[in-house]
């Protein structure tokens, strides 16, 4: 009788250690679309920020070509300024660029990563 007392109390015992595993499964699998979703729509939204910046910067770099094209009477001088002062921000980027990027997405990734921990 003691014997199968014991049999019944490990059967339980094995079938809430199943329900337990499953049931972190489940949670973990919840966790990470979760995760993924933020990290999927921060994405998107900067992805089509950046894209209206692109059509902003285009504009405003047509029309200061421009503008200096006019004001120095030859719009290919116009372009060529615009175009060097791109050139300029290129390398001012190229040479910042871990301390413009890394540290920021770092810092902003882990804050929505570990928001559930805080």
């Amino acid at each position: 009788m003691a014997f199968e007392e014991i049999k019944e109390n490990a059967e339980d015992l094995k079938n809430q250690a199943k329900e337990l595993i499953d049931a972190n499964l489940k949670y973990y699998k919840l966790w990470g679309f979760k995760i993924l979703m933020k990290s999927t729509s921060i994405m998107l939204k900067v992805f089509l920020l950046a894209i209206m910046l692109l059509i902003v910067t285009l504009f405003f770099s047509i029309a200061l070509a421009i503008g200096i094209g006019y004001a120095l009477d030859n719009m290919a001088y116009g372009f060529l300024i615009v175009g060097g002062i791109y050139l300029i921000l290129a390398i001012i980027v190229y040479k910042y660029q871990d301390k413009l990027t890394e540290g920021p997405l770092l810092a902003n990734f882990s804050r929505i990563f570990f928001k559930d921990y805080d």
